[in-house]
């Protein structure tokens, strides 16, 4: 049974392609630029996230030492839908990851929302509760002999 390694114009699968810097699995490409004379047509290992966030990565790897010949068209075309798939797949984990993180801040703003409203209301209770000890020993001299303005009431036999 022949593998990837055995076919020189073969791709190699994507979970044995290296991953770079930036935690990626990389994606292949083929030299197109005029110099190195050499290099072009080889394709090599390339950083998926290059050119998000502004930041390049700069992540390379040959796989050719010489060039395969051309490329057809086609190939080409294939080649670029397959990098747009494996961007955006890297985007939709991105996406799932921030997700997860802004689930679990909502989980912690929640706890802290109930446990707020939880000591508003200890609050409110204690001060209702001073409110009435203020009010009982007021109650209680009016039912001593002395009415509202502070002057005693008369009792009679």
């Amino acid at each position: 049974m022949s593998t990837w390694r055995d076919d020189p114009n073969a791709i190699p699968p994507w979970n044995e392609r290296p991953k770079c810097h930036c935690g990626f699995r990389t994606w292949l490409q083929v030299w197109t630029d005029p110099l190195p004379q050499a290099k072009k047509g080889c394709r090599f290992f390339k950083c998926p996230d290059i050119d998000d966030d502004f930041k390049a990565c700069t992540f390379m790897q040959w796989i050719d030492t010489r060039p395969l010949g051309r490329v057809s068209f086609k190939e080409e075309q294939e080649r670029r839908v397959r990098q747009q798939q494996i961007r955006l797949k890297g985007k939709e984990d991105e996406l799932k990851r921030r997700r997860a993180e802004l689930g679990q801040r909502e989980a912690a703003l929640k706890i802290q929302e109930e446990q707020f409203q939880a000591r508003e209301a200890q609050f409110k209770r204690e001060a209702d509760e001073q409110k009435n000890r203020y009010k009982e020993p007021a109650q209680s001299s009016t039912t001593d002999g002395m009415n509202k303005k502070g002057k005693f009431l008369r009792f009679t036999k």
